[in-house]
């Protein structure tokens, strides 16, 4: 009896059983941590692309196809150029052409198990939109996934204690828990590239170890599938099968060329069958996110080309290009690079390049980080939309926060190295020393762990039950113009067009030739920008005349379709209608 217990009790201090106590003693430990930050940080959906891809989801679930009720006149403009014969259905159910398909298809599951009076937001005493929390969820969950696959990895490059050091630095990072409630699909990302990291280390010590080469042919595809299921998630994330490739060719001899063939075979497979898909619907392999090199330029700045009905693409030059990259560049030395992950033990890691490692492994795979970041960088450099400029921090097209996990752990490797170089001053200094750092990069956690806590009404411009409303006031099929229709699609669940340049012109023409436009929503993101820089010189310079007559002589343009206002929205919000419908369908 006496062997038993002492038998249980080495097992519950250094045995299997304790390492299973550890990790759940973590995950309770993260579960509270994700429960208190939904309660004081949490905040509805702010991101377009968030909401984009929500509402694609919300059409999957409910067996839509991969159809979008979020109609860019971009994308109006490349149906049109690449197929002539189809205008007469472009209004009707509009094919997606700027969101690759993984992420939706993930949010469509996550839809299935909703019940659907949890997309009804209640209209007295609203705070938090329910799908939004279930979305954030669903991404806490990635977020935790991707820490466990950051300790499995750091455990094996290193030992168990860099990998808990690790792990918990990253989710002890504010940046992650912020992109977790943003909606956007980077924890997704992140889980898929340290998977691809995970496959590349156990591919090199099979290489070394000398396994059957057939399984090691095998892990080179996986590596192929992983970059091509990330770029179906994210299409700039398929520029890292160049750093992967340049790892494969690391190999001796004929190994290189089969491993090399067989990444670049899978991957061709992987995003084949979707590229063709969006080429036959617009002539483009990407849809519109092949322009976004364009955008943000001289001839389209902000959200002019996805706003073009008719946009000249001839006037985008080499120099405009070379422009953009330029300032790219820029922004990405001086800012994106330095606050790299949202955590200053990056630094650790910039500083352990002077470093050399003994081990080939360690090295070989430090620079592929290195490689990775510079191949992110230069991507984001030229992928920088407005989006971006809307939200510095939480960035959708942040590439370089990908590879901030793997930068963590050579950061918080290097910070032992030192460390262990110093002559300890008591037997607990190292651990004591791990908690330090573990809490001194969680501060911006835990300051935001504070009270008071934020409002999660993410107003201006977005109120789900305002939106419901409106959108309430118009069926399935019928079109609505907004300067957000990410959200009239998301809350509103109702097919809307992205605000055309001009009324006179491009809505006339939408609304004449190709679907009558029912109703105008514009919100504060129009109503309260700058005058003279956005409606008299910026985008909105072509419905300048139109809001200022609405504003001053409370009437609309002669001539215009759209000409009913209810109550009680104007001068803060702008809607008109065809028609009092909100007295037809009740208010």
């Amino acid at each position: 009896m006496s062997f038993q217990v002492q038998e249980f009790m080495h097992r519950l201090q250094s045995g299997g059983l304790a390492r299973v106590l550890r990790g759940l003693f973590v995950l309770l430990v993260a579960g509270a941590v994700a429960a208190l930050y939904d309660n004081l940080a949490f905040r509805n959906l702010a991101q377009r692309e968030a909401m984009d891809m929500a509402q694609l989801g919300k059409n999957l679930a409910e067996g839509q196809g991969y159809h979008t009720l979020v109609v860019r006149p971009l994308s109006m403009f490349l149906l049109q150029r690449h197929r002539p014969d189809r205008s007469p259905e472009i209004m009707g159910r509009h094919p997606d052409l700027a969101n690759p398909p993984v992420y939706p298809a993930l949010l469509a599951g996550l839809f299935r198990l909703l019940p659907e009076r949890w997309f009804k937001a209640s209209a007295t005493d609203f705070g938090i939109y329910a799908p939004d929390l279930a979305i954030a969820l669903l991404n806490q969950g990635l977020l935790l996934s991707a820490a466990l696959l950051l300790w499995f990895l750091a455990s094996r490059l290193f030992d168990p204690f860099i990998g808990w050091v690790s792990s918990i630095v990253f989710v002890g990072t504010e940046l992650f828990w912020r992109y977790s409630i943003s909606g956007l699909n980077t924890l997704l990302l992140i889980n898929i590239f340290l998977l691809l990291v995970w496959v590349l280390v156990i591919l090199e010590h099979w290489v070394r170890v000398d396994r059957p080469q057939t399984l090691q042919v095998v892990l080179a595809g996986v590596c192929g599938a992983l970059v091509g299921l990330g770029g179906l998630t994210r299409y700039s994330f398929a520029w890292l099968i160049i750093p992967v490739l340049v790892f494969l060719a690391w190999f001796p001899g004929q190994k290189r060329a089969l491993f090399i063939l067989a990444c670049v075979g899978v991957f061709a497979v992987m995003l084949l069958p979707w590229v063709a898909r969006t080429q036959a619907l617009c002539g483009l392999p990407f849809g519109t996110a092949t322009l976004t090199v364009c955008e943000n330029t001289l001839p389209f700045p902000g959200d002019r080309l996805q706003r073009s009905l008719e946009p000249d693409l001839r006037r985008v030059t080499l120099t405009d290009l070379g422009r953009k990259g330029l300032e790219g560049c820029r922004m990405l030395v001086r800012s994106d690079l330095p606050r790299l992950g949202g955590n200053w033990i990056s630094a650790f890691f910039l500083a352990g390049l002077l470093v050399p490692f003994r081990n080939k492994r360690l090295s070989r795979l430090r620079w592929f980080v290195l490689l990775t970041l510079v191949t992110l960088g230069l991507t984001q450099t030229m992928v920088r939309t407005v989006d971006s400029l809307e939200s510095p921090d939480v960035d959708p097209g942040n590439m370089l926060v990908l590879a901030a996990p793997l930068v963590f752990v050579f950061g918080v490797a290097f910070f032992f190295t030192l460390l262990d170089s110093v002559p300890m001053a008591f037997f607990a200094a190292r651990p004591v020393c791990a908690g330090l750092l573990c809490v001194v990069t969680s501060l911006p956690l835990i300051f935001e762990l504070l009270p008071p806590g934020m409002s999660p009404v993410a107003y201006p411009p977005y109120y789900p039950p305002l939106i419901q409303k409106v959108g309430s006031w118009f069926d399935r099929e019928e079109l609505i113009m907004s300067d957000v229709p990410w959200a009239t699609a998301w809350y509103g669940r109702r097919q809307s067009l992205l605000a055309t340049l001009t009324w006179d012109k491009d809505f006339m023409e939408i609304n004449d030739f190709q679907k009558t436009i029912k109703g105008i929503y514009l919100t504060p993101r129009t109503t309260d920008t700058k005058f003279l820089s956005d409606w008299v010189r910026g985008d909105n310079r072509g419905w300048a005349s139109f809001l200022l007559g609405s504003l001053l002589d409370r009437q609309v343009p002669s001539g215009f379709p759209l000409r009913r206002a209810p109550a009680g929205f104007f001068p803060e919000q702008l809607v008109l209608t065809d028609y009092e419908r909100w007295k037809v369908r009740g208010d």
